[in-house]
């Protein structure tokens, strides 16, 4: 694992203040809903009616007794529990798991033995309209397929400003649900050493995974990628998040053996990866398609910015990806021990796949190449170059500009760009976002700007 016990003291405290801001109105940021509101805190007895001046002693009990519209406030301290709510709610009336006030509020697994096939610490399966918000989720295990938060069969669920911290699997997972939102949580040393990936969304119709941090991951031995949507997952959206120090990948898209897509990627900050920063895939020979990664910043990953392959299992001999949209993204310095760049195609069953107005700037061996593809289906425009290698099947593409991209502070990773940039009213408007990294509007000059960063004069 990278730095992951260096920095236990420092994101448990950083953590810890996240909380108390998340919570400054007393509720985890979340407000009650409509029915009954219960506490929950460490000196409470079960056989209290629940009032803040009579608690309840556990999480549990609370998740037994909420039904819709009502909400726990949960007091600070430890609890050494697995929660599972018992019950449903319904449109307009959530129930809600929430810190109180500040409080930082600690699930803890330690000597809990989740069910050896699959099982979270925090169980949402087969329930709708539930919200948990502003706890942390620790020591969740022992077995492979052991998650911190598991979300399963279920729908309208919301996981937000959460925090989980040594998950042998997953530190929040999502399977076979619809109507999804995994907004502003922390996961820290997920897949320690399990399967799955840190984040995973797999089957699922309708999500957002937004606005979360992902660093510092388990050993990657046999799971650990940053954010996955895969296996059947669509219409969905990715964005907003900051995936680092990950022992492989980044976020990675793969269809696995079932039609997958419609899914947007945009305004992450992705770097210092044991893999790509993105990778695109159909691993088990499902269709992959309707793809959208743009305003992303992507760099000092081990191996490419972002890469569309054609691996996976053995004896699958097609891996379908198409209609894939590459657009105004910055990617700097990624490669590593003799092999990496910034875009590579390996698939020769990739299809009408753009790749536009990105800044390739210093990768390794290549800024743009076409290991395995087919020309007629790959549109190179655009680009701006700094560094061509002459790699095999290394290309510039058309249209494209070559020079340095004159960041403002390349040696602190600040990507905006300066004054006389090359990459100013250089791109396309071809499929181009109308907004950037930042949130301001495109174009800003005569024409668009290459990379994540639209120049603000």
């Amino acid at each position: 694992m990278r730095k992951a016990l260096i920095l236990l003291a420092v994101t448990t405290l950083t953590t810890a203040l996240l909380t108390a801001l998340y919570a400054c109105d007393g509720d985890g940021g979340t407000g009650p809903g409509p029915g009954n509101v219960y506490y929950v805190a460490t000196d409470g007895d079960d056989n209290n009616p629940g009032t803040e001046a009579q608690p309840w002693r556990t999480i549990t009990k609370a998740a037994n007794t909420l039904v819709a519209g009502d909400t726990a406030y949960i007091k600070a301290g430890t609890y050494n529990e697995r929660v599972i709510p018992q019950k449903s709610g319904t449109a307009g009336n959530y129930i809600t798991y929430a810190a109180y006030d500040g409080a930082v509020v600690t699930v803890d697994g330690t000597g809990i033995n989740l069910p050896n096939d699959w099982g979270g610490l925090f169980d949402v399966s087969g329930r709708s309209y539930i919200k948990v918000s502003g706890l942390r989720i620790t020591n969740a295990g022992p077995n492979d397929n052991n998650v911190g938060i598991l979300v399963d069969n279920s729908s309208y669920v919301t996981i937000e400003k959460n925090y989980t911290y040594n998950t042998v699997s997953s530190g929040i997972a999502v399977w076979d649900s619809n109507n999804i939102t995994l907004d502003g949580n922390e996961v820290v040393l997920a897949c320690n050493d399990g399967e799955q990936e840190c984040i995973t969304v797999a089957g699922t119709n309708g999500f957002e995974i937004k606005n979360n941090r992902v660093h510092d991951g388990g050993p990657g031995s046999i799971g650990g990628e940053g954010i996955d949507a895969k296996d059947g997952s669509k219409n969905g959206k990715i964005y907003g998040n900051h995936v680092y120090e990950v022992n492989r990948l980044g976020i990675y898209i793969d269809a696995w053996d079932k039609d997958t897509g419609n899914i947007e990627a945009y305004r992450n900050k992705v770097h210092d990866c044991a893999g790509d920063g993105f990778t695109l895939a159909a691993e088990a020979g499902g269709r992959l398609h309707d793809i959208e990664v743009y305003n992303n910043l992507v760099y000092d990953n081990d191996d490419c910015g972002i890469g569309i392959y054609d691996y996976g299992e053995t004896g699958v001999t097609t891996h379908p990806i198409e209609d894939v949209l590459i657009i105004n993204n910055t990617f700097y310095n990624n490669g590593s021990n003799g092999w990496g760049g910034g875009v590579v195609i390996d698939n020769n069953d990739a299809k009408d796949v753009v790749i536009r107005n990105n800044i390739c700037s210093d990768n390794l061996s290549f800024q743009i190449a076409i290991e395995k593809g087919v020309l007629s289906e790959i549109t190179v425009d655009h680009n701006l170059i700094d560094g061509f290698r002459g790699y095999t099947g290394e290309t510039r593409g058309t249209d494209f500009v070559e020079g340095d991209p004159n960041f403002v502070d390349q040696a602190s990773r600040d990507f905006h760009l300066q004054g006389g940039s090359p990459a100013i009213d250089a791109g396309s408007s071809d499929g181009a976002p109308n907004k950037d990294y930042d949130g301001n509007s495109r174009p800003q000059g005569a024409a668009y700007d290459i990379g994540a960063y639209e120049y603000q004069g």
